[in-house]
């Protein structure tokens, strides 16, 4: 197998959706990290490999992919051994998306439509061990690698007891770790900055 290089920024939470992705497929990866901080997407290297400047990035032997869910779908497709992470039938694999984005004030609308969201992941969790099931998939590594960064800033998760149990689970995942690191950094940057 070539060398897979992913363009990886732990801060950045559709990185993170990305490497969860990788691991959890098995496929070995050079991470490159791309300081966003320091401003190192806009380096003239940098945007050779990807002109929208932004992080993930993977290049599979000179195929180049940047959108995280793409990345992830197409790491499923191409390195799975089976089906089971990323299944083939479309109706299997649909992907009830959640968006939440940040401000300095979380206003009152914005918490009760996230936990809106949360409510219907939490009632879907209910009967299911998994986001899309019986069995782990990438739709698990998606949602978790990309909400992994609100649950550091300490979101209050008391109300949604399957939530809580679909976490505890996805602390075996592969790259967990990986992913904890980057979204306890995202986590302590957004509470310092609702903070001030």
């Amino acid at each position: 197998m070539s060398s897979i290089k992913l363009y990886y920024y732990p801060v950045s939470g559709p990185a993170r959706i990305a490497l969860m992705a990788a691991r959890l497929v098995g496929v070995p990866l050079q991470i490159e990290i791309v300081d966003l901080m320091k401003r190192e997407q806009f380096s003239e290297a940098y945007l050779k490999i990807n002109p929208q400047h932004c992080v993930p990035t993977l290049d599979d032997d000179g195929f180049i992919l940047s959108e995280s869910r793409a990345i992830a779908c197409y790491l499923a497709d191409k390195y799975g051994t089976d089906d089971s992470i990323y299944p083939k039938d479309i109706k299997k694999r649909a992907i009830h998306p959640i968006i939440f984005n940040i401000e300095t004030e979380i206003k009152e609308n914005l918490r009760d439509d996230f936990n809106a969201s949360l409510s219907v992941l939490d009632k879907y969790l209910e009967n299911n061990e998994w986001v899309a099931g019986e069995h782990i998939t990438i739709a698990d590594t998606t949602i978790f690698a990309s909400m992994s960064g609100i649950f550091a800033a300490g979101w209050d998760l008391s109300y949604f007891p399957n939530i809580q149990r679909w976490l505890k689970n996805c602390s075996n995942l592969p790259g967990y770790e990986e992913i904890k690191e980057g979204a306890k950094i995202y986590g302590d940057l957004v509470k310092k900055n609702l903070k001030q």
